[in-house]
């Protein structure tokens, strides 16, 4: 570290992690990220990289996307997003109301190990210090500084003198569960699980991501993303507390569904499991949490920040990096890392992405009622301010002031 300069350690270097160390270095903020992985690495997800992610890439570094874009063995271009409704009924919603000429993809799908690697390659190395390969087993708070403390090549060692820790390290966050008292919520967590395909027929031409209501799943849903190479992500969610309320196996109800269901079985007739399935615990965003505390904040899964509807958290992860660089810097400018402090973290994430968690955990609530989930898609395969406005949601992260307004649906929802 640069003398006279705090020291601030990011814990965890995925989406979350890389975000916060990539904008703090664009600010010229020395620190030092630390992982247990060494990447590549696999991470089990869903792959999708939203009309977010590529937003804050952009803020960023303009030249990131197009780069993607040319990746072709690695990255997929996605264009929209296909519902389908319970009955069958399917809706497609491009990312963008209009799609002209040499325009750069509103999205993408590529799988962790290479989008994750691409943020690493990216990090600083005049401002930031990457550990790799290295796991923390201890956080410990003596007056306003942090010791830390992890193993790497079974050498322990300890980062003394900690100024402000950024937890990153996911669902398990250290630093979430010894600083935010974070405790599992089955009713805000989603069970996830996900397989690799070869040879799933039937895609969308603009690579639209497919979201399954199917009746044998619910209140759960299946997904089909496609990936370079002939590949898809496929995979199935649904909330704990619904998982352990109706005791729900959700590797057999996703395998009966691709063999059985005939909406969906016809296109796995050629396909075959790449690998085996893998599930991992999503924490929603459906509830405010605590995002930061004295000398600490908490960014992507480490603050629960996963969209409830879609699944989708790198969008959020990304974003909470962007504002913990943002919220850091003012920290240091104010020389102060005490929680009144950091709550401008909180205050800024949520002010802009609240809205829009609370839409989709009510559109989450919604799948709870097949026949009003039947009701909504047919509306919005009828009416094309409908499906417009939905493609909004996407295409702009501020959602538009009428879609916070009730009045605004009820018009919709009586009108053709």
């Amino acid at each position: 570290m640069q003398p006279n300069k705090p020291n601030i350690l990011i814990i965890g270097a995925g989406p979350g992690g890389s975000a916060t160390s990539l904008f703090l270095a664009k600010k010229g903020i020395p620190h030092t990220i630390i992982d247990k992985a060494v990447f590549p690495r696999d991470k089990i997800c869903g792959d999708a990289i939203s009309g977010k992610s590529v937003y804050v890439l952009n803020r960023l570094d303009e030249t990131i996307i197009p780069t993607f874009n040319t990746q072709k063995d690695t990255f997929i271009e996605s264009w929209g997003v296909k519902f389908v409704a319970p009955n069958g009924k399917a809706i497609d919603i491009p990312f963008k109301k209009e799609i002209g000429n040499n325009q750069l993809p509103p999205g993408f799908i590529s799988k962790r190990q290479h989008f994750d690697f691409e943020l690493i390659k990216r990090l600083d190395k005049n401002y930031a210090n990457f550990i790799d390969g290295a796991e923390v087993t201890s956080i410990v708070r003596t007056g306003n500084q942090f010791s830390v403390t992890y193993i790497k090549n079974t050498v322990e060692t300890t980062l003394s003198n900690i100024d402000l820790v950024v937890g990153a390290d996911g669902d398990r966050s250290i630093v979430g569960k010894t600083f935010a008292s974070f405790k599992k919520e089955n009713k805000h967590y989603c069970a996830g699980i996900r397989a690799y395909y070869e040879g799933v027929e039937g895609m969308h031409a603009q690579n639209f991501i497919e979201l399954h209501f199917l009746p044998e799943m619910l209140p759960g849903y299946f997904w089909i993303f496609p990936l370079p190479n002939g590949m898809a992500n496929v995979g199935a969610g649904m909330l704990s507390s619904e998982v352990s309320k109706r005791k729900v196996n959700l590797k057999a109800d996703m395998l009966n569904a691709i063999a059985n269901n005939p909406n969906i079985s016809a296109r796995f007739k050629n396909a075959k499991m790449q690998g085996k399935i893998q599930g991992w615990g999503l924490p929603l965003g459906s509830k405010k949490r605590e995002l930061s505390g004295d000398g600490f904040l908490l960014v992507g899964d480490a603050g629960a920040l996963i969209d409830p509807f879609t699944g989708e958290g790198i969008g959020n992860a990304l974003y909470s990096g962007m504002l913990a660089a943002d919220s850091i810097e003012l920290a240091i400018k104010a020389n102060r890392f005490d929680a009144a402090t950091l709550k401008q973290f909180d205050v800024a994430f949520y002010d802009r992405q609240w809205d829009e968690l609370k839409l989709s955990h009510t559109m989450q609530r919604l799948t709870k009622f097949d026949w009003l989930f039947n009701f909504v898609v047919n509306k919005a395969y009828k009416n094309k301010a409908l499906r417009e406005t939905i493609s909004c949601m996407f295409e702009d992260i501020d959602l538009r002031a009428k879609l916070r307004n009730p009045l605004f649906y009820f018009k919709l929802l009586i009108n053709d």
